[in-house]
């Protein structure tokens, strides 16, 4: 059930992306370019993001248990260090220069993989990297 929960939420978010234009680049880099021609339509998109999380999050809050799962996963910490800004930092910096986030961009490789595959391949063997570093660091 858990699975089939989280393939359709991905769905609809993969659909959505695509509707609305968010899995191009040119999207994402008009969005970023703020001294130039400004493209306002992902900032509605994450409006309307928002708009529809916040009811859903205030119903989350009243139940003890998620619908699928035996609870909530919570993050260990909400201090913001070192590890959450830098990681922050390098994210903003490959989507600024690529314009792609790991959404769209999964999106993406389904519809266009030879222009995308470098990308998640690069972000892969990222997520890989990082995970063997805190593994190391432990």
């Amino acid at each position: 059930m858990k699975i089939a929960i989280g393939f359709i939420a991905g769905l609809t978010f993969g659909l959505g992306l695509a509707l609305s234009g968010m899995t191009s680049p040119d999207r994402v880099l008009g969005f970023l370019d703020i001294a130039g021609a400004w493209d306002p339509s992902l900032a509605f998109v994450m409006g309307g993001a928002v708009l529809t999380a916040l009811p859903l999050f205030a119903l989350a809050r009243r139940r003890t248990t998620p619908l699928a799962g035996a609870a909530f996963d919570q993050p260990p910490t909400t201090l913001i260090d070192r590890r959450l800004i830098s990681g922050a930092v390098l994210f903003g910096i490959g989507w600024g220069l690529a314009g792609i986030c790991p959404g769209p961009a999964l999106v993406d490789l389904a519809i266009a993989p030879g222009q995308t595959l470098a990308f998640v391949s690069a972000m892969i063997a990222g997520l890989l990297a990082s995970a063997w570093w805190r593994r190391r660091a432990g």
